[in-house]
């Protein structure tokens, strides 16, 4: 079968022929439709310091995706042949103290799908654990199954403290960034600020439910959205950038006793004032993946009560045209991109 393969630890990735996955005891083997580029894929792209130290080449890459069920392993019980699925994409153990409380997102012995430990969804099919099979409404598009993975980092990033009636502060206008303005709208948040430094982006925020775009290359500042909006502080932040000047403007203008909510990727040796995070009494969370199983949940519930993600979803490229795809992201000119596989 074709397969987008990281073939070695330097940027690049390879369209190869690759085996057929092995189909074992509970594993379900899937027909890949739509596989999505995510921000986890470009940093493995670029081979960048995360990647050096999370990844070990050769392997395929992809996690987020939809497809159609072709075979099932003979202890599979709860997957049917020809059921549309996608799947979540931490393989856990199940028997760690996180696991055993409920906390499986964290799991100490963790395998990631298309990340490592695991080959992934950019190839004509992926085989994954029983375990991790997530059965699709009939009302839910390709399109958005397609992307329910980085749509549940947004939802676990921007669920992690209430949002009713709260001032909202989001750095960093990524496709999940953007996807948290939509929750944020949908869960009743009452201003949403969002903060970038590219306009295309920042538009897509708009269409999701940001009440204000902050676009500091074109002079414009958070304080300005402050004073507009008449409010003194945020009081819920999503960091999303992981850029640390984003992430010291984030704390420099939180409320008194507010919280953050960290998913960005910050570099290793980023600084901040502690000063400004203990004398003001900000909680800060760093936040990984979804929780399972109660992300999910979240994420069907919004997307049959009316949450649309279409206006983040702005390229689709045929698989072989992979490339294009990548070029895109790295141009930083698009929103999501789908490669259509089958």
């Amino acid at each position: 079968m074709k397969a987008l393969v990281k073939r070695y630890a330097a940027p690049g990735i390879w369209l190869e022929d690759v085996p057929m996955p092995e189909v074992r005891v509970n594993d379900v083997l899937i027909k890949v439709k739509k596989a999505a580029i995510c921000g986890t894929d470009l940093h493995m792209y670029k081979w960048d310091e995360w990647s050096q130290t999370h990844c070990v080449p050769p392997y395929t890459m992809g996690h987020e995706f939809v497809g159609e069920v072709v075979e099932i392993g003979a202890g599979v019980t709860s997957v049917a042949i020809g059921e549309r699925v996608t799947a979540e994409g931490h393989i856990v153990c199940g028997h760690c103290r996180n696991c055993r409380r409920g906390m499986g997102h964290v799991c100490i012995n963790s395998k990631s799908v298309g990340i490592f430990g695991k080959d992934g969804a950019f190839a004509e099919y992926v085989a994954i654990p029983e375990s991790n099979i997530v059965h699709l409404r009939s009302e839910i598009p390709d399109d958005f199954a397609a992307i329910m993975d980085p749509f549940g980092n947004a939802t676990h990033t921007a669920l992690s403290f209430p949002l009713l009636g709260e001032d909202v502060l989001i750095t960093g206008a990524g496709l999940i960034g953007t996807m948290a303005a939509g929750v944020c709208r949908f869960a009743g948040a009452k201003h949403i600020v969002v903060t970038d430094l590219n306009p295309l982006r920042l538009e897509i925020a708009k269409k999701m439910g940001a009440t204000i775009t902050v676009n500091e290359a074109a002079g414009e500042t958070i304080d300005g959205a402050m004073r507009e909006l008449g409010i003194q502080g945020f009081d819920v932040g999503l960091e999303m950038s992981g850029a640390p000047s984003a992430f010291n403007e984030m704390v420099a203008h939180m409320y008194k006793g507010s919280n953050i909510a960290q998913l960005g990727i910050l570099p290793h040796n980023t600084q901040v004032n502690w000063s400004d995070v203990i004398f003001n009494a900000l909680t800060i969370k760093g936040v990984t993946g979804r929780r399972m199983w109660e992300t999910w949940y979240q994420m069907e519930q919004m997307l049959l009560g009316g949450l649309d993600l279409s206006p983040v979803i702005t390229h689709h490229f045929p698989f072989e045209e992979f490339q294009k795809g990548f070029d895109v992201m790295c141009a930083g000119q698009c929103g999501k991109v789908i490669l259509e596989i089958a």
